[in-house]
């Protein structure tokens, strides 16, 4: 093991000392200002959009804008919310929070682009749609060998690495707040995570539907709780966050390095925004104008950082108890404790199963419809979900840092590899935003064609009109 986890060292040194942390900010920066600035122009478009009722209907099954966006969700709510703002902090200081607010500022603009590179190269797949980067690599650079290299490493990383860091959560939460035996804890989740992934992905749509946001507001709720009762220390935790930030004596020190590693380390992990796992869930929502889901999409990296993260980071430092050696969900459940009582580390691990678990489940989708793109297959999809149960029982008895050391050295490969390819189609993705927004203004609900967009080529699905494929249909 000791093999592995020194060629994971390597790995993550190079990545996110000399490449990704420059790289991320700079897509980011470049993005939001060659769209002008859509995360904040279009907020209110943004939650509007979520009750969007105007889209095409191609068959029973079709999956919702909504529920494209929970499953995205699912995969971006979870263990990075508890878990990793929590282990940012213990080791970066609680100036790493900036740096997480930063990347999200910056990445739901990377969050748009990519997602709506997806929707306009999605393809049909029965009554559903697939798509994601190793599609867009596939048909917008005629590079269907880069296609298959990114659909590699997004199945192992999401559907295996990054659901043994979210099963590795759960059996600590379970532990710390039970004194539960970490392998029966395992064998749990492995089981359930099994009864669902064999249900297929519109199984997947409605779980996640019910479960994101009940977890999601229930927490925020505890979370509201704690800051109302520390009203009178947030402004102080807001000065701790800027002043471990930028302060002197952190910069002497060497912290303000390890704030920014460990911000942005952590900001990625969770919203992922620029690492290419969330358009392949925005690729299956049935849409009539792909800038659609690419809005949703860049709220959700809101959602994901902006409140939920800030909302865990905001319960750790008020309780000032944020160095006192612990890691990961323990620091988050004693954080919490410390200002509701003995039973917050019950209510944690409780959240961090329903959390962790349908990110599990929104993992495995991002692995399931990339082995799709290099061959359909029912034996690879049977040995890649059997591969994914198998993955899950490891990370629940495997060490700590080494599940996070994998999940940050193969998110870090497809953060590169595909922040490097939307930076060559991402004029596409601008077009079809003026596209929209010249609809709108026009007082219209936005439909998309290919012929629009100059220069667009290798489509399937935005040949005709909305009207024409309900009328083939």
């Amino acid at each position: 093991m000791s093999f592995i986890e020194n060629i994971v060292s390597v790995g993550n040194d190079i990545l996110w000392s000399y490449l990704l942390i420059a790289l991320l900010i700079l897509a980011g920066a470049y993005f939001t200002i060659a769209s002008g600035f859509v995360q904040f122009k279009y907020i209110g478009e943004m939650f509007r959009l979520l009750t969007d009722k105007e889209t095409i209907t191609s068959g029973k099954k079709t999956v919702s804008s909504f529920q494209a966006f929970c499953i995205s969700t699912a995969s971006r709510v979870g263990t990075g919310n508890l878990a990793g703002v929590a282990s940012a902090i213990a080791l970066g200081g609680p100036g790493a929070i900036f740096w997480m607010w930063l990347i999200a500022l910056l990445g739901s603009a990377t969050a748009f682009i990519e997602s709506t590179l997806a929707q306009i190269y999605k393809v049909k797949d029965g009554d559903s749609f697939r798509g994601g980067p190793a599609y867009y690599m596939e048909k917008a650079l005629g590079a269907r060998w880069l296609g298959i290299i990114f659909a590699v490493l997004i199945t192992f990383c999401f559907g295996l690495v990054f659901n043994s860091v979210q099963s590795n959560t759960i059996s600590l939460a379970m532990n710390s707040a039970f004194g539960s035996d970490t392998l029966i804890v395992g064998i749990i989740v492995a089981v359930l995570t099994a009864i669902i992934i064999f249900g297929g992905v519109h199984r997947i749509a409605k779980v996640t539907a019910v479960i994101v946001p009940v977890m999601a507001l229930i927490y925020l709720f505890v979370a509201l709780i704690v800051i109302v009762m520390n009203l009178t220390a947030i402004p102080s935790v807001f000065v701790l966050i800027i002043e471990s930030a930028f302060g002197l004596e952190q910069a002497i020190g060497g912290g303000v390095g390890a704030a920014m590693m460990m911000g942005i380390k952590r900001g990625l992990f969770s919203n992922e925004a620029g690492m290419g796992s969330a358009p392949n869930a925005a690729a299956t929502a049935n849409v009539s104008h792909p800038a659609k889901q690419g809005l949703i999409q860049s709220l959700g990296v809101f959602v994901d950082t902006l409140i939920i993260c800030s909302a865990t980071a905001f319960i750790i430092l008020i309780s000032g108890d944020f160095a006192n050696g612990m890691v990961g969900i323990e620091l988050t459940q004693n954080a919490l404790a410390s200002q509701i009582g003995s039973w917050a580390s019950t209510f944690i691990a409780i959240a961090i199963f329903l959390f962790a678990f349908s990110s599990i489940i929104g993992n495995y989708y991002y692995g399931e419809t990339n082995i799709e793109f290099i061959k359909k297959s029912k034996l690879s999809i049977m040995i890649y979900r059997l591969a994914v149960v198998g993955m899950v029982l490891f990370g629940a008895v495997a060490e700590f840092y080494l599940v996070w050391d994998m999940a940050d050295f193969t998110m870090g490969l497809m953060a590169l590899m595909n922040i490097l390819v939307i930076f060559l189609l991402g004029k596409f993705a601008f077009a079809a935003l003026s596209d929209y927004g010249k609809q709108r203004k026009a007082g219209k609900n936005p439909t998309f064609l290919a012929s629009s967009i100059p220069g667009l080529k290798n489509v399937e699905h935005w040949k005709k009109s909305d009207h024409e494929q309900t009328e083939e249909l």
